[in-house]
């Protein structure tokens, strides 16, 4: 068990050191997350509309832009230095690395919608509701399942010769359920509305997350893996 345990430990150690030390991944996300919220404080003003009305859609929408912009780097880096295919050649579990990238990723969303909420809050002046536990645990949630997606097609398009470039075209048609979800849950918690009003989107939610963990563990070994 600990042949399983120490890798994975060892690649999130390493992925958050190298993170707090340049700060480049979350720096590029978490600017893009409150740059959108100001921009959307003035592009929503001539309209007329409330940014209260329209602020779970903008959440989403504006997580899934700037958690690309961290996720497509998933593994550019060891990629340039030549390292990533000597993580291959250890006898590391597969399903051990792509938890460990996910998890390391999943910190640098969350980080980012902590951001990102703060923004939105001071703008527009954002009520969480009567559930901010749930409210933040939809967001979770929907970030869990982003960053599992994400992160093994993070891994298929590394080697391409379109890079970074390919990741949003293969990635936004499959989040398309956590947007739809995401924001079902989250605008009926602003809007006041109970519990028991988002247990369904709720459990939507987290069924994709399991699916896109499970499914990324199995099919990240043929994404890497050559022949």
């Amino acid at each position: 068990m600990s042949s399983w345990w120490r890798p994975f430990a060892a690649m999130v150690w390493k992925d958050v050191t190298v993170e707090l030390r340049t700060g480049q991944r979350v720096a590029a996300m978490g600017g893009f997350a409150v740059l959108a919220g100001i921009l959307f404080n003035y592009a929503l003003a001539p309209t007329g509309a409330r940014p209260q009305d329209l602020a779970s859609t903008l959440i989403w929408i504006t997580i899934v832009f700037a958690g690309t912009l961290g996720i497509g780097r998933t593994f550019e880096l060891e990629e340039e230095n030549g390292a990533f295919a000597g993580v291959l050649l250890a006898p590391v579990a597969r399903d051990a690395l792509y938890l460990a990238k996910v998890v390391s990723n999943l910190l640098l969303v969350l980080v980012t919608l902590v951001l990102l909420v703060f923004a939105f809050t001071l703008f527009f002046g954002l009520d969480l509701g009567r559930s901010p536990l749930m409210f933040w645990s939809s967001l979770t949630l929907g970030a869990i399942g982003f960053v599992g997606t994400g992160t093994l097609f993070a891994a298929v398009t590394v080697r391409s010769s379109m890079g970074a470039t390919l990741l949003p075209v293969l990635l936004f048609p499959v989040l398309v359920p956590v947007i739809v979800f995401g924001a079902t849950s989250t605008s009926r918690l602003l809007a006041g509305l109970g519990a028991d009003q988002v247990a369904g989107p709720l459990r939507l939610l987290a069924a994709y997350a399991l699916v896109a963990l499970g499914s990324g563990a199995v099919l990240f070994r043929f994404a890497v893996d050559d022949g």
